[in-house]
């Protein structure tokens, strides 16, 4: 599972903006296809609105000034792979990608498999760590158990942070760059449940696997990165 799920975020396009986005007015709506754009009317906040059409100020939609072209809410640029990602989290070196909507389950399941790896290593050598103790020749140094147990801690650190994300709703970026201008609330927190399913669907079944089910994707707009359901009633004030 570790294999698969690294080879899944390595591989995955993390999702890119296309060339010629923008957000469909509702009357455009229909059946249209909704990888090229869907439009929703929620607050603005934090967006380049002064790059944005008139007809879509009403909308959270923001512009890039790199890529010189609009962008999705929660859509950010990347200077490494120099376009913006949807739903950005972090460009991670450790997978040669950037994490965004379309592969950040896999990167949370390679996580999670990666720390079930580790335990599994740390029981294997805490045989090792008693000998080391009682004054026993051992193969490993007391530098590599070390290593070991570091590597341990950190991944599990990585996992609590990124469940707690997850269960926030927020993204890295979002993290790191929350402020008063976003209120005491944040917009896209529907609570924990559907928060989870944002990221994992809702077919239980297939949330420890990097897979979704076809319902989820045709049903939930989320799990392609262009569109995001937010609390209702929201207010930046409270």
């Amino acid at each position: 599972m570790v294999l698969w799920t690294y080879a899944t975020v390595v591989l995955t396009d993390p999702g890119g903006v296309p060339l010629n986005w923008r957000p469909l007015r509702e009357e455009e709506k229909g059946d249209a296809d909704p990888l090229v754009g869907l439009g929703y009317g929620i607050a603005k906040i934090g967006t380049n609105q002064s790059a944005v059409p008139g007809d879509f100020k009403n909308l959270d939609i923001g512009f890039c000034l790199k890529c010189n072209r609009l962008k999705p809410p929660r859509a950010h640029h990347c200077s490494i792979c120099n376009r913006c990602i949807l739903k950005m989290d972090h460009h991670c070196g450790w997978v040669a990608n950037c994490v965004g909507a379309l592969n950040y389950k896999s990167f949370l399941l390679f996580l999670f498999y990666t720390f079930l790896a580790e335990i599994l290593v740390c029981l294997a050598l805490l045989r090792v760590f008693m000998e080391i103790f009682n004054d026993d020749e051992v193969d490993l140094t007391p530098g590599k158990l070390a290593a070991t147990f570091i590597a341990f801690v950190s991944v599990l650190g990585f996992l609590i942070m990124h469940i707690t994300l997850v269960g926030a709703n927020r993204t890295t970026i979002e993290f790191q760059a929350k402020d008063k201008k976003t209120g005491l609330t944040w917009r896209y927190d529907l609570g924990w449940k559907k928060n989870y399913e944002q990221v994992f669907g809702t077919e239980k079944k297939l949330w420890l696997i990097p897979v979704y089910s076809k319902d989820d994707i045709r049903r939930m707009p989320a799990l392609q990165g262009f569109e995001y359901p937010t609390r209702p009633n929201w207010d930046p004030q409270h």
